[in-house]
């Protein structure tokens, strides 16, 4: 049997399904319903939708990079695959890490797997590489959900692992986890030696400004490298958890030393202007 008679039956038997206990007298009703919701294209049975990925221009690899002294010589030997070779970036990455550079900040809105973490993780780890005598946390990457931190969490695992299998030194940069599923050793541990980068959430963000024991964790040493406030899955934060976060975002930054550079990363595969905007009006 095809595929397509395997969709076709299951469609038919769940039709058969809803019209076995919705039983309607009036018959203008009866065929509206016959023909605009459990009719072929009607609203309880659409059309497939049919997308395509688009595909994201190739820039350079981190080691050309790294030649031309847009990125810490270092920090090309992190980010590599894991047969050794360098990771060649998109564009919109290079973009992000130029900016980061140049101490501006940047919202990035891009699809589903355009590799929108490197255009974070990629400049933190080049300013603390820039900055080896910095203590303290360097970097905020904060996510509406623990899933992702745990998963962004695997991710700079798997970057340490292989950096040290590779070069037998210690990885340069220290990160951690800290939300409601760290266990209680593990914050004693991350508070008496604060990460550079720490993954949390925005809930967890309103207990560390708020809990004495944190505040290692917020309120890091004076220096001239820039501090990264991230937040992913920008869309998230609208009404009044928007608000929330907004307000968060000014408690932390009043705990930082004053002259402390911010840069500010916003990520986001659904962010648009309004319904109907245009390639341009998005872009803006």
């Amino acid at each position: 049997m095809s595929v397509f008679e395997v969709h076709r039956r299951t469609v038919q038997e769940y039709r058969d399904f809803i019209s076995s206990f919705v039983q309607i007298a009036d018959t203008r009703l009866q065929e509206y319903l016959e023909k605009e919701v459990l009719g072929e294209g009607g609203t309880l049975f659409p059309e497939p939708l049919l997308q395509l990925s688009p595909a994201y221009v190739l820039d350079k690899d981190v080691d050309e990079l790294a030649r031309e002294g847009l990125l810490h010589p270092e920090t090309a030997q992190i980010f590599r695959r894991p047969d050794g070779s360098p990771f060649r970036l998109y564009r919109h990455q290079v973009e992000a890490i130029r900016r980061a550079r140049q101490g501006q900040s940047y919202v990035l809105t891009s699809g589903t797997g355009s590799g929108k973490s490197f255009a974070y993780f990629i400049p933190i780890v080049d300013a603390v590489l820039r900055n080896p005598g910095v203590k303290g946390p360097m970097a905020w990457v904060v996510y509406p959900m623990n899933a992702l931190a745990n998963s962004q969490l695997k991710a700079l695992q798997d970057l340490k692992a292989r950096y040290e299998a590779r070069t037998g030194s210690t990885f340069p940069v220290r990160f951690a986890r800290y939300t409601g599923q760290t266990p209680e050793d593990e914050r004693r541990e991350i508070r008496a030696n604060p990460p550079h980068l720490l993954l949390t959430n925005y809930v967890m963000g309103e207990y560390l400004l708020t809990r004495p024991e944190d505040h290692p964790l917020v309120c890091p040493p004076e220096s001239p490298a820039p501090f990264f406030l991230v937040f992913d899955e920008l869309h998230t934060y609208r009404g009044r958890q928007g608000a929330d976060v907004a307000l968060l975002v000014r408690r932390l930054k009043a705990r930082l030393p004053e002259g402390r550079p911010v840069i500010h990363v916003g990520t986001s595969a659904t962010l648009v202007a309004r319904k109907g905007a245009g390639p341009e009006e998005r872009r803006q």
